[in-house]
């Protein structure tokens, strides 16, 4: 049985009912159908889910605003799945330019043709583009898309064509807060998005997350890693530890179930994502004071 997304959503029937509408709608090509995402982690949030979907069936762009570890870009990828909608991820940096985005000219034989780019190809398939870390975008290559974005809904090429946005279209920001290399965004460019604040993942939906991994994994186990993790973001809210070290919990656990001592795959997965002395001797007194030194795989998983 092909895996549907749609079934494990906890949002109102009605919402349900017209994101089939809109599949109904807007089939996508066949050879389009690839880049439909099959995701393999889901979401856990009906306020947030109901807030996107309505968005995005009024038409809006969305920009998911929120901390490392909030789910952006696995929500990103949800959306696009419960739309079923082929994606094209675009991940800004500094040397992105207004040619990557939309395409370029290149010789193909013997000939000068227009090679389109990830926006442009989204754009005219109906596809979900997902802009990631937007806030690292160069202002000269985000003025590109202030048509594509705003009501008007076109690309213009120079010297080709000026192209009008397939109905099914819609673009997914990203942005995470004081990284290196980002910057606020401005005004003009803002204004193209409704802005979804991604909150913390909850207690409950983390256990269940690791749960869904990590079937074997015993329900106290997976309660204390969350209450360690919990923590650690805590300490990160309030400025005593960096974001880094919160991306890597269910990799450490995937490093414990294959046998690793615990300490040295939190270790692996958590700690040493930052390379500060102090900032580690800190990540690893939090999780001494919520894990026993005398912890082992048994005392965690099933088997």
């Amino acid at each position: 049985m092909v895996f549907d997304i749609i079934e494990h959503l906890q949002i109102r029937p009605e919402l349900k009912e017209s994101i089939l509408e809109f599949r109904k709608q807007y089939p996508v090509e066949p050879q389009f159908q690839s880049r439909i995402p099959v995701p393999s982690n889901i979401y856990y949030g009906t306020d947030i889910w109901e807030k996107a979907v309505t968005a995005l069936l009024c038409g809006k762009n969305i920009l998911l605003v929120g901390h490392k570890a909030t789910g952006k870009n696995i929500f990103a990828e949800n959306l696009a799945a419960a739309f079923a909608r082929p994606r094209w991820d675009v991940s800004f940096h500094v040397n992105m330019d207004a040619a990557s985005l939309i395409g370029m000219d290149t010789f193909r034989g013997g000939e000068v043709s227009f090679r389109p780019g990830p926006v442009y190809t989204a754009a005219k398939a109906g596809g979900f583009a997902i802009l990631d870390e937007i806030n690292m975008a160069k202002s000269e290559a985000m003025a590109v898309l202030h048509a594509t974005l705003d009501f008007r809904r076109t690309i213009d090429v120079p010297g080709y064509e000026r192209m009008e946005l397939h109905p099914a279209t819609r673009f997914i920001a990203t942005m995470n807060y004081g990284y290196a290399g980002t910057k606020e965004l401005n005004e003009a460019l803002v204004s193209r998005f409704v802005v979804i604040q991604m909150p913390m993942i909850s207690k409950e939906s983390l256990i269940k997350l690791i749960k869904k991994h990590y079937p074997d994994i015993r329900e106290e186990g997976a309660g204390e890693l969350t209450f360690m993790f919990l923590e650690l973001h805590k300490k990160c809210e309030n400025g005593e530890i960096s974001s880094k070290a919160l991306g890597g919990l269910l990799g450490a656990v995937g490093l414990m179930e294959k046998g690793l001592d615990i300490f040295t795959a939190l270790d692996m997965g958590i700690t040493n994502k930052t390379f500060d002395t102090y900032e580690q001797t800190l990540i690893r007194d939090t999780i001494r004071t919520r894990i026993s030194k005398k912890t082992v795989k048994k005392d965690l998983f099933v088997k």
